[in-house]
C-alpha cells in the first residue's frame, strides 16, 4: 500500500508536504528524503521484516523513515521523545532488533542482538507485510504492545478526500498521530508541525501556517482554555477541531462552542487495537456521536461498546487477545444509546463504585471545571473500608487555598449540581500535571 503514498505525492511534487517554523518542504523533497532513508536502510544492511525502533520529534524525517521502513517490509515500533523514560521497556517488549536515534540532520543505528521471535511478527513475515507496534497509554495500568498490519491501515486511505492543512498534535507513537498523518498524505494535504504542544506554540502555529484541523485531546483543549492565550492569535483558518483519546467534560465542549464560535467541534473515537472509526458529533457542543464506518462493526453489550475491525491488530505482544470467537473486543467504554448515537461515559476501569452507585470521573469533572477556584482535575477512586472506594478529586487550584478551604467551597458549589456519592470526599492539590506525555488524564492513584 505504501506505492498510493508515493503515487499520490509524485502527482504533485511541488505541493508543500511538511511545514514548521524551521523547515518547508514539497512533496517532491519529501519523496527525495524517502529514497535517501531506503539507500541508508540498505547500506547499514537492515533486513526486510526486522523489528525496527525509531525516535526522535516529528519532523519530515521521522516521516520519511517511517514510510521507508514501511517500504522495506520492516515492523515499525516509533517512539516520541516523550515517552522517553519507556524507552528501554519499550523495547524490550517490541523485541527490536535494530534502534535508529533519529537527529535533525542525521540517524545512527544500533544492532541490539535480540532475536523477535513474537508469533504476530510471523504472521507478517508470512504475509509479506509490513508492521506497525504502538503502546497503550497506560492510564490505568500497565502499557500494552500492540501489532497492527501496517498495510491494512494504509489501505483504509485509497478513498480520496478534503485535502487539509493539519496540525499533526498526536505523535508517531499515537494511533491518532498515524491516522492523521496517512490521511494527510493520501490526500496531498499538508502536514503542519507546532514546536512543541504547549497551548501558544499550538496557536502559534495555527495562525503562522493557516490550519485547517487540530486533532488533540479534551485535556489540551481544557489547557487551551484556562491558558487564554487562543485570544491573541488569529485562528480563523481552524474549521474543525477533533478531540478523541478519553471522554470530554460537557463544561470544557460548552465553553470551546463559545470561545470557538466558527470553529465545528467533532467528537472521534478509536483504538490501537482496532483502528480509528469514522464519527460524526450530533453538534458542536454535543457530546453524542455516531460511530461506524464500511470496515466495522459496532454493538452495544449490557451497555459496553464492541467492535470489529477489518483492520484490527493480530494481538498484544505481551497479554492475551481481548477479542470474541466472533472477532468482537469488549472496548470497556460505557456508553448510553439514543438511536443511533451513543454518548461515552467512560472506561469501565475507571468508574468509582461508592457502595454500589457508579460515579463517572469526566461527569464529576466537568462540575469541578466551572469552578474558578480550579484550574484543572482529575477525579479517581480510592480503596475504602467501607463503601467500597471512595471519589477523589486531585486539583490543580488556580489560586492560593488550602485543601480545607477548597473543600468546604467544592461542597457548596456541587451540592445542587451533583449527587452526595458524587461529590468528592478527598482533595489533593498538586502544582504539577494531572496528565501524561499523551495529554490524557491519568485516573489512578500514584503510589
Amino acid at each position: 500500500m505504501i506505492k498510493h503514498f508515493i503515487d499520490i505525492m509524485r502527482s504533485s511534487p511541488q505541493h508543500e508536504a511538511v511545514v514548521s517554523s524551521s523547515l518547508s518542504i514539497t512533496y517532491q523533497q519529501l519523496l527525495d528524503k524517502i529514497v535517501y532513508f531506503e539507500r541508508w536502510l540498505q547500506e547499514h544492511q537492515v533486513p526486510k521484516g526486522a523489528v525496527v525502533s525509531f525516535d526522535g520529534d516529528y519532523s519530515s524525517s521521522a516521516i520519511a523513515l517511517f514510510l521507508a521502513l514501511a517500504n522495506n517490509h520492516n515492523i515499525v515500533v516509533p517512539l516520541s521523545t516523550d515517552s522517553k523514560a519507556h524507552f528501554d521497556d519499550f523495547r524490550d517488549i517490541a523485541q527490536t532488533e535494530y534502534d535508529i536515534a533519529l537527529g535533525t540532520d542525521d540517524a545512527v543505528l544500533h544492532k541490539t542482538g535480540r532475536v523477535a521471535n513474537h508469533q504476530h511478527y510471523d504472521t507478517l513475515k508470512q504475509g509479506d507485510a509490513p508492521g506497525l507496534v504502538l503502546f497503550s497509554s497506560g492510564s490505568t495500568g500497565k502499557s500494552k504492545g500492540i501489532v497492527q498490519n501496517l498495510s491494512k491501515l494504509m489501505s483504509k486511505f485509497t478513498v480520496p478526500r478534503k485535502a487539509l492543512r493539519m496540525l499533526i498534535f498526536l505523535q508517531l507513537d499515537h494511533i491518532g498521530g498515524v491516522n492523521s498523518l496517512l490521511y494527510a498524505l493520501a490526500n496531498k494535504g499538508t502536514v503542519i508541525v507546532a514546536r512543541d504542544r504547549s497551548p501558544t506554540k499550538v496557536c502559534e502555529a495555527i495562525q503562522q501556517f493557516n490550519a485547517q484541523v487540530l486533532p488533540t485531546s479534551p485535556t489540551f483543549l481544557n489547557l487551551l482554555l484556562m491558558s487564554g492565550v487562543y485570544k491573541q492569535y488569529d485562528l480563523s483558518s481552524l474549521q474543525l477541531i477533533t478531540y478523541g483519546t478519553e471522554p470530554m467534560q460537557k463544561s470544557t465542549l460548552e465553553r470551546l462552542a463559545q470561545a470557538f464560535p466558527q470553529t465545528t467541534f467533532q467528537q472521534t473515537y478509536g483504538l490501537s487495537e482496532v483502528g480509528i472509526l469514522r464519527s460524526k458529533s450530533r453538534d458542536s457542543s454535543s457530546l453524542w456521536v455516531k460511530v461506524g464506518g464500511s470496515e466495522f462493526d459496532v454493538k452495544i453489550v449490557d451497555g459496553t461498546l464492541r467492535i470489529r475491525s477489518q483492520s484490527a491488530m493480530l494481538g498484544y505482544l505481551n497479554a492475551p487477545s481481548p477479542f470474541d470467537e466472533d472477532g468482537f473486543m469488549d472496548t470497556e467504554d460505557l456508553v448510553e444509546q439514543d438511536g443511533e448515537w451513543i454518548r461515552i461515559l467512560g472506561r469501565k476501569s475507571e468508574i468509582i463504585n461508592v457502595g454500589g452507585a457508579k460515579v463517572f470521573p469526566a461527569e464529576v469533572e466537568s462540575i469541578l471545571l466551572e469552578m474558578p477556584e480550579v484550574e484543572d482535575v482529575v477525579v479517581y477512586g480510592v480503596p475504602h473500608p467501607m463503601t467500597g472506594k471512595v471519589v477523589t478529586a486531585k486539583i490543580k487550584p488556580s489560586s492560593d487555598v488550602t485543601p480545607r478551604e477548597l473543600k468546604l467551597k467544592m461542597r457548596q458549589f456541587c451540592a445542587d449540581k451533583l449527587a452526595s456519592y458524587k461529590i468528592p470526599s478527598k482533595v489533593i492539590l498538586t502544582e504539577g500535571t494531572t496528565y501524561n506525555e499523551r495529554f490524557k488524564r491519568m485516573r489512578r492513584e500514584v503510589k
